[in-house]
């Protein structure tokens, strides 16, 4: 049976700033805790990033000073893509990589996010033994052990050179209008030189952080920003990231959305050498997987979170994987999510096929899809729900094998997540809304 985790979600640890885990003395001791875990792995230095939200400044003193007190050496990249943490923890040498982030929530949330040595997120046994040091008194090492902190002055120079050798196409973006949404987020200072060094025109908006607006009205989460700003200035393309830059949406130049299931379809129907599966999760829609089952691809299912659809590439030995939400996984290019490398990747095949999104998207016919979010104190007793669950019996027999319901509690955030999938848009609209009202009933 597996031990359960006391402050670990799905992606590190998130919540709103001063609550739980996320205060300035429980961040500290979690430096401490992670760096005696660390030592006694017999490893000695960390590297630590974070987004631009503005409590980002307390946390980062906080981790710094509880790895110092265990005996870690602390590099600071400051503002910088989680994905870049990765990617930089190992080309650094560093024996693990931290991001303080809470992705795509607002400013007022915060979180932490863990790296190996070897740019991959670390496993539930590391977690477990964190959370086990946690628990323990806090014990400063002697002065003469202390860890030592520098900064490193030219990680987005790096880190931008990294991600243009990814982009793998014959000819350059020269000819290309595309506008980027950085989510007012850690790409802001990152991803415009990337695109822009690669030759393409770029217009970039929402990269002008301020310590509280990122994500707000913009990103991958807000589309519509990008919807006018591709119309308005005529792009080829729109590219949105979310406020850490591991998701990607893209726009087409008619302002339509291609989300992460239509990136992973394009990347997969085009791989050379062919592909003969793929991984997504639930969420991934039905007209994804039969797209896909057109082309001889399989499409494996996992349960949300990119962590497990990182555990089922790598057991399956495949290289794309996609959650819709934008997490996109090309693991001959990176270890993690990477929303920079992914757009490169898209844009790879279009320069070379010297088709448009829209084309290369064309055959994915998505099912309609709705998704209800609803606040919840708590989600426990979700599962034992009688009522629900007879709902949703007499729902999934109505729509047979047409149709998908999933019920979940996030991972990330104080909501209960209700998803319904099928042929019929006016069917899915009001099976959402009756088991939305009848989840806001049992659990609000």
């Amino acid at each position: 049976m597996k031990t359960q985790k006391k402050h670990f979600g799905t992606d590190g640890i998130r919540d709103r700033v001063g609550k739980g885990m996320i205060s300035p003395d429980q961040v500290l001791k979690l430096g401490w805790a992670t760096g005696k875990v660390m030592k006694d792995r017999g490893e000695s230095s960390v590297m630590i990033g974070k987004d631009t939200r503005i409590s980002g400044y307390m946390f980062e003193s906080a981790l710094e000073a509880g790895f110092i007190a265990a005996g870690i050496d602390v590099q600071l990249l400051g503002p910088m893509p989680t994905p870049a943490v990765a990617y930089l923890t190992q080309t650094f040498r560093a024996d693990a990589g931290i991001v303080i982030s809470a992705s795509h929530n607002p400013h007022y949330d915060n979180g932490i996010k863990f790296f190996s040595a070897k740019g991959k997120k670390i496993t539930d046994e590391i977690e477990l033994a964190i959370e086990g040091s946690f628990d323990q008194a806090l014990e400063i090492v002697p002065s003469e052990q202390l860890g030592k902190a520098r900064r490193i002055d030219d990680a987005a120079g790096r880190y931008i050179e990294f991600c243009k050798s990814t982009y793998s196409a014959k000819k350059k973006l020269e000819g290309l209008k595309i506008v980027l949404d950085c989510a007012h987020g850690a790409t802001y200072h990152v991803a415009p030189s990337v695109f822009s060094e690669l030759g393409a025109e770029v217009v970039t908006i929402a990269a002008e952080p301020d310590g509280l607006n990122i994500n707000q009205n913009c990103g991958a989460t807000h589309l519509e920003p990008l919807q006018e700003a591709v119309i308005h200035h005529s792009a080829d393309l729109g590219v949105a990231f979310d406020g850490d830059g591991d998701r990607v949406i893209m726009v087409d130049d008619k302002g339509r959305v291609l989300d992460g299931d239509a990136i992973l379809y394009i990347l997969a129907v085009i791989a050379t050498p062919r592909v003969s599966a793929v991984s997504g999760t639930v969420m991934s829609n039905l007209g994804l997987e039969n797209a896909l089952k057109d082309k001889g691809i399989l499409l494996h299912r996992t349960s949300v979170g990119d962590r497990y659809v990182m555990e089922s590439l790598v057991s399956n030995g495949l290289c794309y994987g996609a959650e819709p939400s934008g997490h996109v996984l090309c693991l001959d290019k990176t270890t993690t999510g990477d929303g920079i490398v992914a757009a490169l990747q898209v844009l790879s095949v279009v320069v070379d096929s010297g088709k448009s999104l829209a084309e290369l998207s064309e055959p994915l016919v998505m099912y309609p899809q709705v998704l209800k979010n609803i606040p919840v104190e708590s989600a426990i007793g979700l599962d034992e729900s009688s009522p629900l669950k007879e709902r949703v019996l007499f729902f999934e027999e109505k729509m047979g094998d047409k149709g998908r319901i999933l019920i979940r509690a996030s991972g990330t955030e104080p909501l209960i997540r209700v998803m319904v999938e099928g042929e019929s848009a006016k069917l899915v609209e009001e099976v959402a809304v009756e088991l939305a009202n009848l989840v806001k009933s049992e659990f609000s």
